[in-house]
C-alpha cells in the first residue's frame, strides 16, 4: 500500500489538533458575545425545563475524536462544577481517541436520548476521524433543533459546517483548516484573530489549545466570572478572552522538512509512556500525550494494570502494562493547564526548538494565547 504524502501526514497533524450569573435569555438571535466593560464575554439561555444547571454533552464518533478537544472541556466543565457534564460515543464499547487516550464514554448517544428526550442544554463537538459521519451529524442537528448551544473545538467546526449549522454564521477553526473550510462552506463567514467566536446558538473555536480558554468563557457565562476565575486559578490557566493572532501561525517549507526527517528517522523514535493511575489528570493527560505525538518521533503508550476513574470520573483504559525502563511522563506542578508549556519546553530540550515548534502549530497555542515558547 502507498503511505500517504509527506504534506497529507503533516496537514492532519496540525489539524489534528482547541459575580452573580449572567441574566437568562430565551432567544436564538439575543444570543451573541457580548462585552462586558471592554470585555467579550460568551451568552448563554437558561437551562432546559426542570433543570437547575446546564447539561453538557461531549460528543464522540464511535471512530474517534481528537483527545484534547474531547478530554479537556470535559475536565474544566467538571472541575468548576457549574454544570452536568457527560461523554457520550455514537456506539457501545471503548473509544479511541486521536491518536492518544482510550476511554468508556459515559453514555451512548442513544442512551442519552432515551434518558433526556428534551436533549442538551450544551453540545461540544471536537474534531472527529470522520466529520461526516452520518450517525453523528444527525444527532448533533436534532440537537441543535432541540435548543442546545452548539460548541465546535478546532476542526470539530467541520462536523457542525457539515450538519449545515454554520450556514449564514461566523465562525473560526483551526488555522491549517480556515483556507480548504473558506472553499467548502461560502455561506460561513470565516474568522480569524479570534480564540473563540459566537454567533447565536453557535460558538467555535480556534486549534486544540483553545480548549482550555473556550471551557473557561463557558463556566463564566454559566455562573459569573469568579466561578471561572476561581477554576483557572485551580486549573493554572490563564487568560479566556478571545485574543489571538492568527499570523502568528504559519507552517513553512522548512516545518515539511523537519516533519520529513523526524518521520523517517525511525532509529531516533521513542516511546514515552503516559501513567494510569486512580484519578489521574485527565486535562494533564490530554495536553501532555497530544502534544508529545505531533513531534513525529514518538510514541506515547498509555500504561497500567487496568481501567482507572480519572479525577472526573471518566473511564480511561491503558494501552499496555508499564514496562520497566521506560521514560514517563509526569505531571507539572502549577496546575493542568501547565502541563502544555512543560511538555513543550521538554520537548524544545529533548528534540530542539524546531521539532516542538511542529507541535506548538499543531496545537495552535502562540504568545497572544500566553505560551511561554
Amino acid at each position: 500500500m502507498r503511505k500517504p504524502a509527506l504534506s497529507v501526514v503533516l496537514a492532519a497533524l496540525l489539524v489534528s489538533a482547541c459575580s452573580s450569573a449572567p441574566a437568562a435569555l430565551t432567544g436564538a438571535a439575543s444570543l451573541a458575545a457580548e462585552t462586558h466593560e471592554a470585555r467579550p464575554v460568551i451568552v448563554l439561555p437558561a437551562p432546559k425545563a426542570g433543570r437547575a444547571r446546564p447539561l453538557v454533552a461531549v460528543i464522540a464518533d464511535a471512530d474517534g475524536a481528537e483527545t484534547t478537544d474531547f478530554l479537556v472541556p470535559y475536565g474544566v466543565l467538571k472541575d468548576s462544577g457549574v454544570a452536568d457534564v457527560v461523554g457520550l460515543s455514537t456506539a457501545d464499547g471503548p473509544l479511541q481517541l486521536k491518536a492518544t487516550v482510550k476511554i468508556q464514554p459515559d453514555q451512548t448517544t442513544a442512551r442519552f436520548d432515551a434518558a433526556q428526550p428534551a436533549g442538551a442544554d450544551i453540545v461540544i463537538v471536537p474534531a472527529q476521524s470522520h466529520p461526516k459521519s452520518p450517525v453523528l451529524v444527525a444527532w448533533i442537528r436534532k440537537q441543535a433543533d432541540q435548543g442546545a448551544v452548539v460548541v465546535s473545538i478546532c476542526d470539530g467546526a467541520r462536523v457542525v459546517a457539515a450538519a449545515g449549522l454554520l450556514d449564514g454564521k461566523r465562525a473560526t477553526t483551526h488555522f491549517a483548516a480556515l483556507p480548504e473550510l473558506e472553499k467548502a462552506y461560502p455561506k460561513t463567514t470565516w474568522v480569524r484573530d479570534r480564540r473563540w467566536v459566537q454567533d447565536g446558538r453557535i460558538i467555535s473555536t480556534t486549534g486544540v489549545s483553545a480548549s482550555i480558554p473556550a471551557g473557561l468563557a463557558l463556566v463564566e457565562a454559566i455562573a459569573g466570572r469568579p466561578a471561572a476565575e476561581v477554576t483557572a486559578a485551580r486549573l493554572g490557566a490563564g487568560d479566556w478572552s478571545p485574543r489571538h493572532r492568527t499570523a502568528e501561525f504559519k507552517t513553512e517549507r522548512s516545518d515539511y522538512v523537519v516533519g520529513a526527517a523526524n518521520l523517517a528517522a525511525v532509529w531516533r523514535h521513542e516511546m514515552i509512556e503516559a501513567p494510569l493511575s486512580e484519578g489521574v489528570d485527565e486535562i494533564a493527560l490530554a495536553l501532555q500525550t497530544d502534544a508529545w505525538r505531533r513531534s513525529m518521533r514518538t510514541k506515547v503508550v498509555v500504561a497500567g494494570s487496568g481501567p482507572v476513574r480519572s479525577r472526573h470520573g471518566l473511564t480511561i483504559l491503558p494501552d499496555a502494562p508499564h514496562k520497566d525502563g521506560a521514560a514517563v511522563l509526569t505531571t507539572p506542578a502549577g496546575g493542568s493547564a501547565a502541563a502544555l508549556d512543560s511538555t513543550l519546553a521538554e520537548m524544545t530540550r529533548r528534540y530542539g526548538p524546531k521539532t516542538a515548534r511542529l507541535a506548538w502549530l499543531g496545537m495552535e497555542y502562540g504568545r497572544q494565547d500566553g505560551a511561554r515558547h
